[in-house]
């Protein structure tokens, strides 16, 4: 074990997260819960075999830039723009009021300004995993309120980024210095400030003039040789690459980099398979930064200092949040976006944790201190999920709020669309065909040169669009959802085509119609005998195998050939 390291972090990291995961799922917690045990079982403060800290906060920062690395897939610059308004003035005074609250709590305490002034600061930034695994869960990236969330996000990015390069600076100027004293330390800050926003334009300048043309190229260049593996192989090259480039030469983290990396990939056509070839291994390294997490729990704090941790929690889950729905409400956004931002930033993480640390190495923050923030973070953490799920019973309350609120009156550009407000299908008699990729396109202008009604099940933005050009009625969102289901109106649909190319989705598509109509003819593709055997006892009538179907058409053809007057 102890000869490998890193082979022994990452098993028993994998391991204990899909034991407890599953335990946590058991128990109806959130997996996340699960995440975290596992790190605390092999952190240093429980007893046992304790994993390399060092390596699984190095795997868990590697899981953060592929998690922004695919965000930025689905996050054009248009996106990023259209939400300036809220999202600069909206973190900035979150961060603001967030500091302040942890300083309060500082000076109640007796720390010095420094201390209390870093630990009020990472108690203002929030988790980037933990927002986007609750944005992608409830399918939310494509909606205003996720761009809102994404650009909040990128703002605090970038706010850390400052604030990371310039804290040894102020912690000479608050030490007095020893080259000149105070008047030459905040010289030296504000000489700092400008190196690092120039660093930063430079970076952005350089993505969106060069990256812009060379990253698509490079995917379309790489594509021609029809290597899957070669493409697989680009794609990390270029979001690891830009992002290791951006943090070495421009001092911008890693995440950023990666972010730009993939937005400037999301100019590619190629950019869905893209994010599809990168989803295993960011769904894989995104659990070891949970179980790293964990390892850095020491539970002791809670027991010595309860009434400090809690009141860490509060300004964390209350007055950050309070913070945020007053600063959305203001802008005029409506409560449903408000309320949505407010829990999505009740929880801090990696950049607290790293704030925190260079802190400590500053010797600007105690040990003490950073085991409150530590603490008060795994807490918000675990509390997330529960706040959504909140949320998520509060739907129905705010679908009839909005549908009274705007019912006869035009929604202004603010308003999300009301596409995501699910009505009912009056269609009776109609085929319904879940996802409309190349196979679903194929089906359903089939249909429709038959006389069929169609009805498609979508959450792709671009496909979408031209559904509605088309005239075809569609519901957004993902097919795989219990309330797109129930609006497709299956219990009087005439049979359901399901095209996903996920298998697990296509399963949890067949067996909820399945229980909604009994007699519905539900046809299904598969891509492989598992899947064919899976679709099968979920309960699809017929399910498609591809090769099979492609080796009989051609066989077809072929005898057609050979019959055919003329053709030996």
């Amino acid at each position: 074990m102890h000869d490998a390291p890193l082979i022994a972090t990452l098993v028993s990291g994998i391991v204990l997260a899909f034991v407890f995961a599953a335990l946590a799922h058991k128990l109806k917690l959130p997996p996340l819960a699960g995440y975290l045990m596992a790190g605390v079982v092999v952190g240093p403060f429980t007893p046992g075999y304790v994993a390399d800290g060092h390596l699984a906060h190095q795997l868990a920062e590697l899981g953060v830039v592929l998690l922004m690395f695919g965000v930025g897939l689905h996050f054009s610059l248009k996106d990023l723009l259209s939400v300036k308004n809220i999202a600069i003035p909206g973190a900035l005074g979150q961060m603001a009021v967030a500091t302040v609250l942890g300083m309060l709590l500082g000076w109640g305490l007796g720390w010095p300004f420094a201390q209390s002034f870093v630990f009020g600061l990472a108690l203002s930034v929030a988790s980037t995993v933990v927002l986007l695994r609750a944005m992608e869960e409830r399918r939310l990236m494509e909606t205003e309120r996720g761009r809102i969330a994404i650009g909040w996000l990128i703002v605090e990015d970038l706010a850390m980024v400052l604030a990371l390069v310039l804290l040894p600076a102020i912690g000479t100027a608050l030490g007095g210095g020893e080259q000149g004293g105070t008047t030459l330390s905040f010289a030296a800050i504000a000489g700092t400030v400008a190196l690092t926003i120039g660093k930063v334009v430079l970076f952005v300048a350089l993505m969106l003039v060069v990256g812009k043309r060379l990253i698509p190229w490079i995917l379309k260049v790489v594509a021609y040789t029809g290597s899957r593996e070669l493409f697989r192989l680009a794609v990390l090259a270029i979001a690891l690459g830009v992002a290791f480039g951006a943090a070495g030469l421009f001092g911008v983290s890693f995440e950023l980099g990666a972010f730009f990396a993939g937005m400037m990939m999301g100019e590619s056509k190629l950019a869905q398979r893209a994010a599809e070839e990168t989803l295993p291994l960011r769904d894989a390294f995104a659990v070891l930064f949970f179980v790293s997490i964990g390892m850095l729990f020491n539970y002791h704090v809670v027991l010595t200092e309860p009434l400090v941790v809690l009141a860490a929690l509060a300004i964390i889950v209350i007055g950050k949040s309070l913070a945020a729905f007053g600063i959305v409400l203001m802008s005029g956004r409506p409560l449903r976006t408000a309320l949505t931002i407010a829990t999505s930033l009740a929880q801090i993480g990696e950049f607290s944790f790293i704030l925190i640390g260079v802190g400590v190495a500053q010797n600007l923050v105690s040990k003490e201190a950073q085991d409150v923030l530590l603490a008060a973070a795994i807490l918000s953490i675990l509390i997330n999920p529960l706040l959504f799920k909140l949320l998520d019973r509060a739907k129905p309350w705010l679908d009839a709020r909005e549908v009274r609120q705007h019912g006869d009156v035009v929604v202004p550009a603010s308003i999300e669309p009301a596409s995501e407000i699910l009505v009912t299908s009056a269609l009776s008699g109609h085929v319904v065909v879940a996802g409309y990729g190349r196979v679903g396109r194929l089906v359903g202008e089939a249909l429709q040169e038959q006389g069929d009604a169609v009805l498609v099940l979508e959450e792709e933005k671009e496909r979408v669009a031209m559904l509605r050009q088309q005239d075809i009625e569609t519901i957004v969102g993902n097919a795989a959802r219990d309330d797109v289901l129930e609006a497709a109106n299956l219990a009087h649909a005439r049979a359901l085509v399901v095209t996903l190319p996920d298998a697990f989705e296509s399963g949890e598509v067949v067996r909820v119609a399945r229980l909604a109509n009994p007699q519905l003819q539900i046809i299904a593709r598969a891509d492989s005998d598992a899947c064919m055997e899976h679709l099968q006892q979920q309960g699809a009538t017929l399910v498609v195998l591809a090769e099979p179907e492609l080796a009989r058409c051609m066989l077809e053809h072929l005898r057609a050939g050979e019959s055919a007057p003329g053709l030996a």
